[in-house]
């Protein structure tokens, strides 16, 4: 019977648009609209309800410490800066580890670059196929040479298999990006090591171009001889 029921043609049913005379309130609001907007009208009033809930509840004594660290800007809470949150001993600490982190993956990438080359070296160096042969004279030279060519051998780059080609030459991609992957890292080095030596105590004085023995592009410094005691 249900395949009978699904086969009469029904009508289909078209929904009722907004009257000529209210064009401008916009699109006749459905059921599915009304439904959608009392749940969030509900959720909302809910919301409120607990903020009030909370407030009746609140100890007047209660304090925490952003109380006083915070402060309102039109209407919303900002923390205070805190460029000064941590002293200059933890700053250097903290400077210190990131370098020893930055060191170590130095390291770790290129011990991985010296594995990857030795392993494309073995697949570059493979021993090779051709035969010498020594001759006598010309005339037995050309005989030797025309035996050879006789024998058609193929040349030993052309017996390697196409994916072994791929994997090859993905391994020279990964072989030049560590090694990119290394000079950004070591130039990185470099930098947070000249700024952890600006953060310790001493004079010093950036030197002027002129002053410069091997030019460079960055920053050289020259600190005040301190005598030891």
């Amino acid at each position: 019977m249900s395949s009978l029921r699904n086969a009469v043609s029904r009508r289909a049913h078209k929904e009722r648009s907004q009257p000529q005379s209210r064009k401008k309130f916009g699109l006749l609001e459905k059921h599915k609209d009304y439904v959608e907007r009392a749940k969030a009208y509900h959720k909302k009033e809910e919301t409120l309800r607990r903020l009030k809930e909370k407030a009746a509840f609140r100890n007047p004594d209660e304090f925490y410490f952003k109380m006083i660290k915070t402060r309102t800007v039109d209407g919303v809470h900002q923390l205070e800066s805190q460029a000064n949150k941590y002293s200059p001993e933890e700053l250097l600490l903290m400077k210190t580890q990131d370098i020893g982190y930055i060191l170590q993956k130095v390291q770790s990438e290129k011990k991985k670059i010296e594995k990857l080359t030795a392993m494309l070296h073995s697949l570059d160096n493979r021993p090779s196929t051709r035969h010498v042969y020594f001759a006598e004279d010309r005339e037995e030279a050309k005989e030797i040479q025309s035996r050879s060519g006789k024998s058609g051998s193929v040349p030993a780059s052309e017996n390697i298999p196409a994916h072994i080609k791929r994997k090859t030459a993905a391994s020279y991609r990964e072989l030049e990006a560590r090694r990119s992957r290394v000079q950004e890292l070591e130039k990185i080095y470099m930098d947070m090591a000249m700024q952890k030596e600006l953060q310790k105590k001493g004079r010093k004085r950036k030197l002027r171009e002129d002053e410069i023995v091997s030019p460079t592009s960055k920053p050289v410094f020259k600190w005040r001889a301190e005598r030891k005691r």
